[in-house]
């Protein structure tokens, strides 16, 4: 694999070893990830961060631009998915009292129930795949890198949602 730069130089090889390295544990994580939640919760692990997302906040609902931006999804994919859990009766979809234009997606107290009864599988299967291989001083690596990036996408406007300045809703 060749990767060059805007400048036209190459990755060092111990730039391209560690992308390489991360695109492999992420892509893998990602699906170690979603088929155990598929497994024991029917759940894709979209749909999970999407319940988790409106669990952790006030009235356990946001708007959907806002739920968007908060899962990295496209207005389009996050619709879709929405609508499915709207099927399921997990979520609900309500329009916004302060803006016509917006629709709020709200956590119905159902979709709380399939979120709490997911979320012990899943934070084992996190704890086992990703934080049972790295000591605490790579945790703490791990979130500074990981804040470092967002905030770079965040600022440069490169997130989905994101407004140049403005931090990642995933940062913290």
């Amino acid at each position: 694999m060749v990767l060059v730069a805007d400048d036209g130089k190459w990755l060092t090889d111990e730039q391209l070893d560690a992308w390489l390295s991360y695109v492999a544990a992420s892509a893998l994580l990602e699906a170690a990830l979603d088929r155990q939640l598929q497994r024991d919760s029917g759940l894709p692990h979209a749909y999970y961060q999407i319940l988790a997302m409106l669990s952790d906040v006030p009235g356990r609902t946001l708007r959907m631009s806002d739920l968007a931006a908060a899962t990295q999804s496209s207005q389009s994919r996050l619709s879709h998915a929405v609508a499915r859990l709207e099927r399921n009766g997990w979520i609900r979809r309500i329009p916004c009292p302060d803006d016509r234009r917006s629709t709020l997606a709200r956590l119905t107290d159902a979709g709380f129930a399939v979120l709490a009864a997911a979320a012990p599988g899943h934070v084992d299967a996190v704890r086992r795949h990703l934080f049972a291989r790295l000591t605490a001083e790579q945790v703490g690596q791990l979130r500074e890198i990981s804040r470092a990036v967002l905030s770079g996408l965040a600022s440069s406007g490169d997130l989905p949602g994101a407004c140049p300045g403005s931090p990642s809703p995933l940062a913290g």
